[in-house]
């Protein structure tokens, strides 16, 4: 499994035109009313990457299995959600399931579609949503700390540490910071993302432009990538309307003739990905034979006990050790075989860190 993504933002900003694009399906309505998504339409797509398309052809694997990503279309936010305005609660709840936010803002105009708040102004959505999540955050850990109160008394000592953390969370909030402004500050991440805060999770902003604006943004896309920036967050500019037109060509050379032709190099979907794994900081490592070749996602700094666990737990608790071959140096060898005869294969031990584009064969006793 790559990651999860939800995607939420206001009433008609694109979401569901974006999910159906981005998993080529039309099981997400995409109707210009609020809250035509009644339930979280989840759509799970294969992740390209080409570096596994080329060692399925040296290893002639009779099977490719890409990593893959999730996409959930959460319906549209409104303000007042966190105290249930809209369908509120029920959405906050699906959010906090999810690995990352794609927050999906409109920088469009057209007065055809309608805006929940009767103007295109893409901050001040951003804001909106930003409240209800960090409201729901604070309702929710004030009545955690008063439990946790009661059992610091008894000097229990995970409670105080927990305490401690949900303090300074609380403190931000109130400051109108989110909680991943916190995390950063914090030595025991782990605690923190125990608490499920649905501020806590990393964001992507996507901005949803008109189709003439795909190749550059413009003005409102702008505001929204110097928000991002101060924020530590990461933006995209997409046109959803385009994805949608995309999603119905299913030849890759008709693919790449159309995202020429508009002057844009890579597709939303390539963006939404690159920047959930930076966002993420997630790496793939390849495993490769006659049977099949298959990419598998790991946190960047896991080292190969672990990163073997991917495949199996068994890998992990047998491990002996990782023959890797670099990715360069299994396509420049044309193979396994060619790489060993130059000397390219590397026998990792427990302590290796796997790297993006590894290409390794656990060796394991259990």
């Amino acid at each position: 499994m790559g990651f999860t993504c939800g995607i939420v933002g206001l009433p008609n900003v694109g979401k569901s035109t974006l999910f159906n694009a981005l998993t080529a399906t039309i099981a997400a309505q995409a109707e210009n009313y609020p809250f035509c998504t009644i339930e979280p339409n989840v759509g799970r797509i294969a992740i390209p990457d080409t570096r596994l398309d080329q060692i399925a052809v040296l290893a002639k694997s009779a099977k490719i299995t890409p990593t893959q990503i999730d996409f959930a279309d959460i319906a549209g936010l409104v303000r007042g959600a966190s105290t249930g305005e809209g369908l509120g609660n029920q959405f906050l709840a699906h959010i906090r399931e999810m690995d990352a936010i794609a927050h999906v803002v409109r920088c469009f105009e057209d007065e055809n579609i309608t805006h929940v708040e009767g103007r295109v102004d893409p901050i001040n959505d951003i804001e909106t949503i930003d409240t209800e999540l960090m409201l729901a955050d604070l309702e929710s850990l004030e009545r955690r700390s008063t439990a946790l109160v009661k059992k610091t008394r008894g000097n229990d000592k995970d409670a105080i540490a927990t305490l401690a953390i949900i303090e300074k969370v609380i403190e931000a909030l109130k400051e109108g910071k989110p909680a991943r402004s916190v995390a950063v500050q914090l030595e025991d991440r782990t605690m923190l993302n125990g608490l499920q805060l649905l501020t806590a999770k990393p964001v992507m902003y996507v901005c949803n432009v008109g189709e003439e604006d795909s190749a550059t943004g413009n003005a409102y896309s702008e505001k929204v990538a110097i928000r991002a920036a101060t924020e530590g967050a990461v933006s995209v500019v997409i046109s959803a309307a385009i994805e949608a037109e995309i999603s119905q060509l299913t030849n890759i050379e008709e693919r790449a003739e159309f995202l020429d032709s508009i002057g844009l190099e890579h597709t939303g979907l390539s963006q939404i990905i690159a920047a959930g794994y930076k966002l993420l900081g997630l790496i793939t490592y390849l495993t490769a034979g006659p049977t099949e070749s298959r990419a598998w996602t790991i946190t960047e700094g896991t080292k190969a006990p672990q990163a073997a666990a991917a495949i199996h737990t068994d890998f992990e608790r047998g491990f002996i050790c990782a023959e890797t071959i670099a990715f360069e140096d299994y396509v420049s060898c044309a193979g396994e075989a060619g790489a060993k005869e130059a000397g390219k294969i590397r026998q990792e031990g427990r302590d290796y860190v796997v790297k993006d584009g590894d290409i390794i064969l656990f060796r394991f006793n259990v």
